[in-house]
């Protein structure tokens, strides 16, 4: 089922980033009494009542500073294309500005469902102003206090109130794999190549979604999925060029997906955008591919690879186990190979592995490297599971997980990962006291 998409908009300094934490309950938006200091649209998933939607939190527009208000501006703009809600944030101390009749002019040219979103009323001043706000000429106010967390929960109840409840949905039992990544990487050409192989016959049916195209195809007689993130909805350089606005479709594919194709082009080499959408892939505990596309423009291309395959290394520490696949879209020289190995990682991130051949393997790490004793007390471990797949996770029964250090977890999965094929798959390791109920 897809997401509703929220989008939080307003002028700077508002208490947007603020907000963005308290729904996602993560710290991931910037703070900072500094206008404007939000530039990126920020990307998080929020969950109520069996209800969940994705979250944008956008830069402010500020008509005063035009020095990079008019990216931002265009930031805010898609965001609010591609959402269902829009939370129209204000400053309840501060009052009504010249800035925030400008937001409310951009959002009346829109038919989205618009909640103004007013902030900051941990006051009797504060609440005394907001009806002046009813001036903006909406239908829907709520005030909150996001730095003293009040009013949110009323906040998530409005939003959700709507919204469908998650389902599961009907198992598909044809294998989908996404291809994401920033604007001008191939992500297209590279589709279009897989469709093209000679061994790939391109089946008559094609469902489309809001954000993505997937397309049923036969391999070797079986029948996948691909999804394909890179279709725009606007046309002209100046969306193009937006590249945060490929990331929401991306993290819409990601939900879909068995297996995320990262495609980096080997022209312009690893910029930081290309690890946050493997950081979402990541999140979602997704299997994953690591595509350099662009092959074909690399001369000396040996000694090239070995080098790029250093550089992807260092800057996805943090993905260490993704194969590494070189191709060229345009040319179709190695696009066999992203295939099968699609399918390896596929196969990996379905692997269930037996409960006594789990406990000897874990109980031989153990026995080979002792826990380091804290306050006299040593990390015992007494029996391991494997909970569940896709991402392989395994739940630790131990004494005190309170004695478990990040290093010794990393050894158990080092252990685990040259013991099992787990490549391209992240793996969850969860420890648990023992007795403890399982969840």
């Amino acid at each position: 089922m897809k997401k509703p998409v929220v989008a939080l908009v307003g002028r700077p300094n508002v208490g947007k980033s603020t907000i963005f934490n308290r729904l996602v309950g993560k710290k991931i938006s910037i703070i900072e009494d500094t206008p404007g200091i939000t530039r990126d649209r920020i990307y998080g998933t929020v969950t109520f009542n069996n209800r969940s939607f994705h979250l944008i939190d956008t830069g402010g527009i500020d008509l005063a500073n035009e020095s990079f208000n008019d990216e931002i501006k265009v930031q805010a703009e898609l965001a609010i294309e591609e959402a269902d809600i829009v939370l129209f944030v204000v400053d309840g101390k501060e009052g009504l500005t010249s800035n925030d009749f400008a937001v409310r002019d951009i959002l009346l040219k829109t038919d989205k469902k618009v909640i103004v979103v007013i902030n900051k009323c941990d006051s009797k001043e504060s609440r005394d102003n907001i009806y002046d706000f009813y001036e903006l000429g909406f239908d829907n106010y709520m005030t909150i206090s996001g730095e003293q967390n009040e009013g949110i929960w009323d906040l998530e109840e409005e939003i959700t109130k709507d919204f469908k409840e998650d389902e599961a949905e009907e198992e598909d039992p044809r294998i989908k794999f996404c291809i994401i990544g920033r604007p001008n990487v191939g992500k297209s050409s590279l589709v279009n190549a897989i469709l093209n192989e000679e061994r790939v016959i391109v089946s008559d049916v094609a469902g489309t979604t809001r954000d993505s195209v997937d397309t049923p195809f036969t391999y070797h007689g079986e029948e996948y999925v691909v999804i394909d993130t890179a279709g725009m909805r606007k046309r002209g350089k100046v969306w193009e060029n937006v590249e945060k606005y490929s990331l929401l479709r991306s993290m819409r594919a990601i939900d879909r997906a068995d297996v995320c194709c990262i495609v980096i082009n080997a022209e312009e080499g690893i910029i930081e955008h290309d690890k946050h959408i493997a950081g979402y892939a990541l999140e979602a505990g997704k299997a994953v591919v690591l595509v350099v596309n662009k092959w074909d423009m690399i001369e000396d291309k040996e000694a090239k690879m070995k080098e790029f395959k250093e550089d992807l290394r260092n800057n996805f520490q943090f993905m260490s186990y993704a194969p590494i696949v070189f191709l060229s879209a345009k040319t179709h020289k190695r696009v066999h190979t992203l295939m099968p190995e699609i399918l390896k990682v596929y196969e990996n991130a379905n692997r269930n592995i037996p409960t006594n051949l789990l406990n000897d393997v874990i109980r031989d790490a153990y026995n080979l490297n002792l826990p380091p004793t804290y306050k006299g007390k040593r990390l015992k471990i007494y029996f391991s599971v494997q909970a569940s797949n896709c991402p392989p996770t395994f739940n630790i029964q131990v004494n005190s997980k309170g004695l478990v250090h990040f290093s010794y977890e990393r050894y158990i999965e080092n252990k685990l990962r040259e013991s099992f094929d787990f490549e391209g798959t992240p793996i969850v390791i969860q420890w648990k006291n023992k007795g403890e109920q399982e969840l």
